[in-house]
């Protein structure tokens, strides 16, 4: 067939050569990339669009970030661009919400957001209030980023979802990736915001790879704040999730489905503003729910999803209760046998499935 194919090229000058039958132009293969080079990506391209874009924290700069977020911004843009900061969340935090409200759009990065809790006045009472209480005159663009939520082995200081806690204030936006594809469009979009923007990371993410589309690999990708994706398309039950449960909630679904079972997962991305909209719609296609988080039970994520559904015309079609899955109502133990049963797993999310389907 090689020497067919090669004779069919032996042809004299001035003469076309027969058209291949069947050729096609495939899209363009999508590329793996982990949640880390994802906002790698996204902070060395805000820096270079926008001067006025500058990161700060503890080890961004010399040491390249403590996860590596941050690895090669220093040498490229410089002390005055990434900045190393003492151990003082409160101080830095403050200078970050002084700089945004002179018209700098800082990223503040926070260690772990555990940490953030010594700097919550700052997050809450200088930067979400400020532009309510100026009557919009002093707008504050900062986003403030970092791990969120239980990693492995930390214990009960290091392993709290901060997702309800700054949920529950306005005059933040709040945004919870789960992909690549999420992590590097939702910070893009954050930092562009002009709104403080918090941003839950997960540390356990930043090394998993995902697809990247070539959509996504372009400097001018980003996700809108507020918007939900679906996920995995199913008829029988309704997964809400965000940030790491996604994953799970996937996993579930895939055992589930060979039982006949079909899922639809909803990667919510967004906290506040939340995309209840994209929620109902789901629910009235599934009639049933079960959101999935590694937060606390109560005042949670959850539960706000629940009772949005319960006060909307979504209601009318549940055909059974919502269920949640979450972490368990305890202060994060340290024993690994422990820790694993006070986050929620995929045996946890088929259970709450079988459960509001009645089989």
């Amino acid at each position: 067939m090689a020497v067919a194919g090669a004779l069919r090229l032996l042809v004299p000058r001035g003469r076309l050569l027969p058209p291949r039958r069947g050729l096609r132009l495939s899209a363009p293969a999508a590329i793996q990339v982990t949640v880390r080079d994802a906002l790698n990506q996204a902070l060395d391209e805000e820096l270079e669009r926008d001067e006025r874009v500058f990161l700060l924290g503890e080890e961004v700069a010399q040491y390249d970030g403590a996860y590596k977020i941050s690895r090669g911004l220093w040498k490229k843009y410089g002390d005055k661009r990434i900045i190393d900061t003492p151990i003082s969340e409160m101080g830095f935090t403050g200078i970050a919400v002084g700089a945004a409200m002179a018209g700098l759009r800082p990223v503040c990065e926070f260690m772990t957001f555990n940490f953030s809790m010594q700097a919550i006045d700052q997050v809450i009472n200088s930067a979400a209030k400020t532009c309510y209480m100026s009557a919009g005159t002093i707008p504050v663009p900062i986003v403030f980023r970092g791990p969120n939520g239980a990693s492995a082995g930390v214990a009960a200081q290091h392993s709290q979802c901060f997702a309800a806690w700054y949920g529950h204030c306005p005059g933040l936006k709040v945004v919870s990736p789960w992909s690549s594809e999420d992590a590097k469009g939702l910070l893009k979009a954050s930092i562009r915001d002009d709104n403080p923007v918090v941003m839950l990371e997960n540390e356990l993410l930043y090394g998993v790879p995902f697809e990247m589309s070539e959509q996504a690999q372009s400097k001018d990708f980003v996700v809108p704040i507020g918007k939900a994706k679906i996920e995995r398309e199913g008829t029988h039950v309704t997964l809400v999730a965000h940030s790491r449960p996604v994953g799970h909630c996937l996993e579930a679904a895939s055992i589930l489905a060979k039982e006949g079972v079909e899922c639809e997962v909803i990667n919510l991305r967004s906290i506040r503003p939340m995309d209840i909209e994209t929620v109902e719609a789901s629910v009235a296609k599934t009639n049933h729910l079960v959101t999935v988080e590694g937060g606390w039970p109560q005042f949670g994520v959850g539960a706000e999803i629940c009772a949005r559904i319960m006060e909307g015309s979504a209601f009318n079609y549940l055909d059974a209760p919502a269920v949640r899955v979450t972490g368990a109502d305890v202060p994060m133990p340290y024993a690994k046998i422990l820790e694993d049963n006070c986050i929620p797993q995929v045996k946890d999310i088929i259970f709450a499935v079988k459960k509001t389907l009645n089989i």
